[in-house]
């Protein structure tokens, strides 16, 4: 078996684990915490692809989730668009979005993207929070076409509480489910196939890959539009879980919450970025029970790693075994 086929198989072990859950945990707010769980592993693994393969230092991942969320909730509240079909919408829209960035962006050097994204993003909220114009009056209330500071809510959601009434949650975990499986897969695609390769070859050496007819701004491109379209699409998954999408999806603090989990977890590892959003979903969990301490607990763990695991817990996992490895061939 090859290494993508390897990969998939603990994808496939992984999600068949997910989808019997729910017969061993049938609390709501743990299943909750689940379908949360599996968002944020999306964004973290789309980033790792973008940043750890591709090499491209960007800012912008929330711009794009915001964007497939926005995407979604204004289809739904201006024009009742079911969310199956706005969930594809969502993802091409922040797709449309990073394509328009990356042109401007990406001939730059690591440290300028990661400065230009954060500035467009911030650009976009600021654009959102201070909207004054009204394009009508619903109730005589002022609606705004982004929604000002309170944005949308009561979004057309699954479709699953008239048919599973008090269980609806069962639905929306499956249908969330589906869509990890799917973002999932195409993340190992990307990193274990061709694209792969190819960000491999342009990070040792660009002037050599570039003579081979690699073109390493096309490549960034590609990688940019790809897991923008992924980091969209789960937007729009999570603004119909939650019926919502306002604009504290650009809230910083959930920035670096999301860059956690793949700092910890291991940047340039498979595998790192989903348990990096296992672990700090369990770190923050325990942090409830002694006030908001959110930032803190983020901050602390990425000193923590930064300073004494540099590769990340995966990276240290994957360490620990190669040494293991290797003495047990020795002795053998």
């Amino acid at each position: 078996m090859n290494t993508l086929g390897k990969h998939f198989a603990i994808a496939a072990l992984l999600v068949l684990s997910l989808a019997v859950l729910p017969a061993l945990i049938t609390e709501r707010y743990l299943l909750g915490e689940v379908v949360v769980f599996m968002i944020w592993a999306v964004v973290a693994m789309h980033w790792n692809v973008l940043t750890g393969y591709a090499g491209v230092f960007s800012l912008g991942q929330m711009l794009f989730f915001a964007c497939g969320a926005y995407a979604m909730a204004m289809l739904s509240h201006y024009y009742d668009v079911s969310p199956w079909v706005g969930m594809p919408i969502g993802g091409a829209v922040a797709a449309a979005v990073a394509f328009f960035i990356g042109l401007a962006c990406l001939r730059l050097s690591t440290a300028y993207v990661a400065l230009l994204t954060l500035a467009v993003a911030y650009m976009v909220y600021t654009l959102i929070i201070t909207e004054s114009g009204c394009i009508s009056n619903e109730g005589g209330r002022c609606q705004r076409l982004f929604g000002g500071t309170t944005g949308f809510s009561r979004i057309e959601d699954f479709g699953f509480r008239p048919l599973l009434r008090g269980n609806w949650i069962l639905g929306n975990y499956y249908v969330v489910l589906g869509a990890f499986a799917i973002s999932i897969s195409a993340a190992l695609v990307i990193i274990h196939g061709r694209l792969g390769l190819a960000f491999r070859a342009l990070d040792d050496s660009t002037a050599y890959a570039a003579a081979r007819g690699l073109n390493r701004v096309r490549y960034r491109l590609i990688a940019f539009v790809v897991t923008a379209f992924f980091t969209g699409f789960i937007g729009a998954v999570q603004a119909i879980h939650f019926r919502s999408a306002g604009p504290s999806l650009f809230d910083f603090s959930t920035l670096l919450f999301v860059l956690s989990m793949v700092i910890v977890g291991g940047l340039r590892t498979t595998w790192g970025p989903v348990l990096g959003a296992a672990l700090m979903m369990m770190l923050l969990e325990v942090g409830k029970s002694v006030g908001d301490i959110r930032n803190t607990l983020i901050g602390l763990s990425l000193v923590l790693v930064v300073v004494l695991m540099p590769g990340g817990l995966m990276g240290l996992i994957e360490t620990l075994f190669g040494r293991l490895w290797t003495r047990s061939r020795k002795e053998g």
